[in-house]
């Protein structure tokens, strides 16, 4: 795997970090995005003597125009793109679903579906056109892309959009050597997460604290999911914590 480039969305913390400081530990060179440059850098300053080979680019994936000049610095320093971890995403707390305003909705919206289509997009085009042509695209669904958390409706909604937008990556991208996958993620231990340890919203109305997982669990099945020849896809892959409140919810 050494030398293959990468590109990961959200990079500045959470999931996003894990996965791009396991990536650079396995010899990739990686393009960090995320909003906050001084984040990032912090970053890949975390990737030790692999440092060199991480390249922070402060980027609003919300934002065609960032997305695309994200995409041409890394052609420009690398040439090409053999994997996209389209990670970036948010949600919103403390709001009961009559009463999220609009522009919370079309902010979620923007951010985990859009800017998924955006750098998704720019992704397929160079892997399209480089030689040796192709390369690989990994979504990040969340569970909720199957099952709903209590007054999640922006997160859950696009979390499923996002399952078609790689059921579609995966078909449009065969003839071009694409693949496109989606890994679910359940309660991995992050700052996100921080909140879990004093109790989530169950679908009874009751609180409970949830178990987690280290989130070093999420950066190896990413590796695993890229691992694959070209000729192999992982179409969907979920990792959780094991004794998360998942399988019999609701």
């Amino acid at each position: 795997m050494t030398g293959k480039v990468a590109v990961v969305t959200g990079a500045s913390t959470g999931i996003g970090r894990a996965v791009a400081l396991g990536l650079l530990g396995a010899g990739y060179r990686v393009a960090l995005a995320a909003r906050r440059q001084d984040a990032l850098e912090e970053t890949a300053q975390m990737a030790g003597a692999n440092a060199a080979n991480a390249l922070p680019v402060a980027t609003d994936v919300a934002d065609p125009a960032q997305v695309e000049r994200l995409f041409a610095a890394v052609k420009a320093k690398w040439g090409r793109c053999d994997l996209l971890f389209n990670n970036a995403g948010m949600g919103v707390q403390g709001y009961l679903l009559e009463d999220l305003p609009i522009e919370k909705w079309r902010q979620v919206v923007e951010v985990n579906l859009n800017g998924s289509f955006y750098c998704a997009q720019a992704a397929f085009r160079m892997m399209k056109e480089q030689s040796p042509r192709g390369g690989r695209i990994i979504n990040n669904g969340s569970i909720s892309a199957h099952t709903p958390r209590p007054d999640s409706i922006a997160y859950t909604a696009t979390k499923h959009a996002i399952t078609g937008l790689t059921k579609s990556l995966a078909l449009d991208g065969r003839k071009y050597d694409i693949c496109a996958g989606q890994i679910d993620i359940g309660n991995a231990a992050t700052n996100m997460t921080q909140r879990m340890t004093k109790g989530v919203k169950q679908p009874s109305g009751e609180m409970m604290v949830e178990p987690t997982m280290d989130v070093q669990n999420v950066a190896k099945a990413v590796l695993y999911m890229d691992s694959l020849d070209l000729e192999a896809n992982v179409l969907f892959l979920m990792v959780k914590a094991t004794k998360m409140p998942f399988e019999g919810r609701g």
